[in-house]
């Protein structure tokens, strides 16, 4: 384990970039190795995670190089080429790896073994296996549907019509990529909007998609099978859950001045962004693009005022991955933040509600836990008191870089008691905050 105490340490001012955005990251490798020809990508997010799914679509025949900083080159083998993996394909800690490329395997007629570490080991595939079994892949998964497990897959598999039971992207996705190779028209239908980066880089990639949403809002992803994929040329914008943890220090530590160079904003993505500034924080977009599809901004963000709100439910899905940090902005505001709907975060890499409420407690916030959500008093702009121990990170990156931010707000500083998970989305986060904190 390697412990650090995060002390404060002044204003964050000056300007940063996160590294490419993880779902993005993901699918690009992945799509790439399925597209005839060579796909060139920029801006490659290099953590742990992304690399698991590099290592498998090698194991399963692509060629998948990196040739600079971010700079990835990928010579895929068509939709249907996947090889025999000669070995368990190791998906490290990444469930976003697992679970897509479950769905990629599902539709070829190749087995792979499925591994990962324990953290990851204790995470339930099931919501993914259910629908991989109803078009034809066979599975056989460690008691409660964890990890180790073996994938038979079916060629051809069956089109299926899915209703989505949770709001889960990962789940989505998996069946879209099944569908790839799967005869006929598979079609997912997805009550409450996901992050979209899948429906919008399978089009970029030349797969047939439709995608039609009625008056509820409710979202229905048709895909045609046998696709031929054609390479492209990627720029991975800056993932907006990096940006998060820098986009509440700013906010909370008096004095910081900072911006944040190339985030993407999907709005599928950018819940947090609206919930910080219904708080009062000064968040500015600056130059405004598109890249690859994809809308990004430069980003100020300056210290603010906050003030507690009651974050509405039906956000969740496009800031799940980014409510440990809003935790911390909360913890610091003026007046009470109330959040619900959030039973997803108890099946992340660690039990997100139950470990961010025993952190924050740790560090002299005032948190109440519910069943779907955290109740938290802030201090209305005080530092918090800090931790006299190390708080518990349940190998959780998400946790440790939340943590290390409240670290900066606080009197006696936050030790978390490993910061080795952080590299599996974010290596340079340690630098990037040590250099901008000055």
């Amino acid at each position: 384990m390697r412990p650090r105490r995060f002390l404060p340490a002044g204003p964050l001012t000056g300007t940063i970039r996160v590294p490419g955005d993880k779902s993005i990251s993901h699918r690009s490798i992945m799509l790439g190795a399925l597209a005839i020809g060579e796909t060139r990508v920029t801006g490659l997010l290099e953590g742990e995670d992304v690399l698991s799914t590099a290592a498998a679509m090698r194991a399963m025949g692509a060629q998948v190089e990196r040739t600079g900083e971010g700079e990835w080159r990928v010579h895929g083998v068509g939709v249907g080429g996947l090889l025999q993996p000669a070995q368990a394909l190791d998906m490290g800690n990444s469930g976003t790896s697992t679970r897509l490329l479950m769905g990629l395997v599902a539709s070829h007629g190749i087995t792979a073994s499925f591994i990962g570490d324990a953290s990851l080991s204790k995470r339930p595939m099931g919501r993914v296996i259910e629908p991989l079994s109803r078009m034809g892949a066979d599975f056989t998964a460690s008691p409660g549907g964890t990890l180790p497990l073996m994938l038979r897959g079916a060629c051809p598999a069956v089109p299926i019509e899915y209703r989505l039971p949770v709001a889960s992207a990962q789940v989505k996705s998996a069946v879209l990529l099944a569908g790839l190779n799967t005869p006929g028209v598979t079609t997912v239908i997805e009550p409450v909007p996901t992050r979209d980066h899948s429906e919008r880089m399978l089009r970029g990639f030349g797969a047939e998609l439709e995608v039609e949403t009625d008056s509820a809002g409710v979202r229905t992803i048709r895909i045609r099978g046998e696709a031929d994929l054609k390479p492209q040329v990627i720029e991975v914008p800056g993932d907006p859950s990096s940006a998060a943890f820098f986009m509440v220090a700013a906010l909370v530590v008096p004095g910081s001045d900072l911006t944040i160079e190339n985030v993407g904003l999907n709005p599928t993505r950018a819940g947090l962004v609206e919930v910080l500034r219904a708080m009062g924080g000064q968040i500015e977009e600056l130059n405004a693009r598109v890249v690859g599809g994809e809308p990004v901004a430069d980003l100020r963000v300056r210290h603010s005022a906050l003030s507690g709100i009651a974050v509405d439910p039906a956000l969740a899905p496009s800031m799940i991955d980014e409510f440990p940090a809003l935790f911390v902005a909360a913890a610091l505001a003026q007046g009470t933040t109330v959040t619900t709907g959030l039973d997803e975060l108890r099946v992340k890499e660690s039990d997100r509600l139950a470990v961010m409420a025993a952190a924050l407690s740790a560090a002299g916030a005032r948190v109440s836990e519910s069943a779907d959500g955290l109740t938290i008093a802030g201090t209305g702009g005080a530092p918090l008191p800090g931790t006299a121990g190390a708080i518990a990170t349940h190998l959780d990156h998400r946790i440790a870089m939340s943590m290390a931010v409240a670290g900066l707000a606080s009197k006696a500083g936050v030790e978390v008691d490993d910061t080795r998970p952080i590299a599996t989305s974010f290596p340079q986060f340690e630098a990037l905050l040590d250099g901008a904190a000055r």
